[in-house]
């Protein structure tokens, strides 16, 4: 039996955790905003725990195998995450600490952002999202503030918006990336 089998490559492997990622995204915030009657955000629990939780930490460890050390650690850390947060909804806690435990994942997606700096401005954009929608549902907790939580709920629809679009830009060889400038007219050229 081989044992040097092939666990996919980086980019099959980056498309499906941003997927993953997307759309755990869409139903925890949407869940949040209050947009749909009737749905909340413990109804993505599901989603969080095999599509986010699962999926996502799966991903990462492909990624780690295939040396992307970066999508590793951003597809394992939300993995944790969603896992964590899909376990726990329910649970009696205070909002202080689930504001806190909030706030503890903001800084992964902070860091996130900061590591993606290089990746283009579309996966920076969704992991910074992320860190935002984050901070401000933690704030919402602190506050115990319904705006604050729907608020962040639609940052976090947005921020799965951008994961899902990048994922199906890479299947769909769509652009990620704005046009560049053009030069201010004719003949002109940039130097440098």
């Amino acid at each position: 039996m081989d044992n040097d089998v092939s666990a996919g490559s980086t980019t099959s492997t980056s498309v499906l955790g941003h997927l993953a990622l997307g759309l755990t995204l869409l139903a925890f915030g949407i869940g949040h905003t209050g947009v749909i009657d009737g749905v909340t955000a413990a109804d993505a629990v599901s989603l969080a725990l095999y599509v986010g939780g699962v999926a996502l930490f799966v991903a990462g460890l492909f990624a780690f195998r295939a040396g992307d050390s970066f999508t590793g650690t951003a597809f394992a850390g939300l993995g944790a995450f969603w896992f964590t947060w899909g376990t726990g909804v329910g649970e009696q806690i205070s909002a202080d600490a689930a504001g806190l435990f909030l706030v503890l994942w903001a800084l992964l997606a902070l860091s996130l952002t900061l590591g993606a700096a290089g990746a283009g401005p579309l996966l920076q954009g969704t992991y910074g999202l992320l860190a935002a929608a984050l901070l401000l549902l933690a704030l919402g907790q602190f506050a115990d503030s319904t705006g604050l939580a729907k608020i962040g709920g639609w940052v976090a629809a947005v921020a799965g918006l951008a994961a899902w679009y990048g994922a199906t830009a890479a299947l769909a060889k769509w652009p990620t990336a704005l046009p560049g400038r053009r030069a201010a007219g004719r003949g002109v050229t940039a130097t440098g």
